[in-house]
């Protein structure tokens, strides 16, 4: 099936500009937790950027869904690419200009995060219109796995980057690959899905009713929020203790990051084979008792 996939051109198209941006997304988001670390010497400064991060994700999902919704899929992605693209490209002209400043890392932050849950939202909804439906379950799980192996070798690389480059740079490779995955996704088949129009909003009621009529959604919302925090606390601690107690640099920085996303990938992959030895009907069951 894999081989299959990647045979068709419209689909592999979007699933290189899934790993290269993703590739890009990877070496920026550990580069900059160490470069914070690196010029504030302030863990909390760290935590602050992390948090900076997760709101302006958070508080974009209702605005990314409603969007990923109204506009084409094809489009939105290669729009998430442009608003993450065209910011970093004045962030590091103002770094190079200016030197390090908080304002410009805490734009950077809001500008990844924004552009991850935007990004996130489109591209997993554009695959339902690219892909046959029967297929879809297999295609998921190889673009997530796929992903995740990129990301994690970014983590790897970021980290070589930072010693031997430094942040600038991969600033700079990042724009670059956005570029990229914005030629292959404008060589992308247009979304065929039909767009959620007000009368399908409107049938839902608001946020709350629907969440007390579903709340296996509202459930899973919230259980989602657990690991969530624990990488929070990881991404925040482990640049302080590399930098402050092991006193080492950022290849083991970037080293230690890339086996944290191995473990990630790996427990992932145990539990997709969980969950095919367990039926619908006892997964749903669970969940509603819990």
């Amino acid at each position: 099936m894999k081989s299959t996939l990647l045979q068709q051109k419209q689909f592999r198209n979007f699933f290189i500009s899934d790993i290269i941006s993703g590739f890009g997304v990877g070496l920026t988001t550990v580069g900059a937790n160490w470069y914070v670390l690196e010029q504030t010497n302030s863990d909390s400064i760290v935590g602050t950027f992390l948090v900076i991060n997760v709101l302006a994700g958070f508080l974009i999902s209702p605005i990314a869904g409603y969007v990923t919704d109204k506009f084409t899929r094809r489009n939105v992605i290669i729009g998430t690419f442009l608003i993450r693209a065209v910011p970093l490209g004045i962030i590091a002209a103002c770094l190079v200009l200016f030197k390090f400043n908080l304002l410009e890392m805490y734009a950077l932050a809001m500008v990844t995060g924004v552009g991850w849950v935007a990004y996130m939202a489109a591209s997993r909804s554009y695959i339902q219109s690219i892909v046959p439906q029967k297929l879809l379950g297999s295609t998921n799980s190889f673009i997530e796995v796929s992903l995740q192996v990129g990301m994690f070798l970014a983590g790897g690389l970021s980290g070589f980057l930072l010693k031997y480059t430094g942040f600038i740079a991969i600033l700079i490779i990042n724009i670059i690959l956005f570029i990229v995955a914005i030629i292959l996704m404008f060589n992308s088949p247009v979304d065929q899905l039909e767009k959620t129009g007000a009368k399908d909003n409107a049938s839902h009621g608001s946020v709350i009713k629907y969440l007390r009529k579903h709340r296996l959604v509202l459930f899973l919302g919230i259980l989602s929020v657990l690991p969530l925090l624990v990488t929070q606390l990881f991404n925040v601690s482990m640049p302080g203790y590399i930098s402050h107690i092991l006193h080492a640099s950022s290849v083991s920085y970037g080293t230690t990051d890339m086996f944290y996303g191995i473990g990630v990938l790996v427990a992932g992959l145990i539990t997709a084979k969980l969950l095919e030895k367990m039926t619908k009907k006892f997964i749903n069951r669970f969940f509603l008792n819990c």
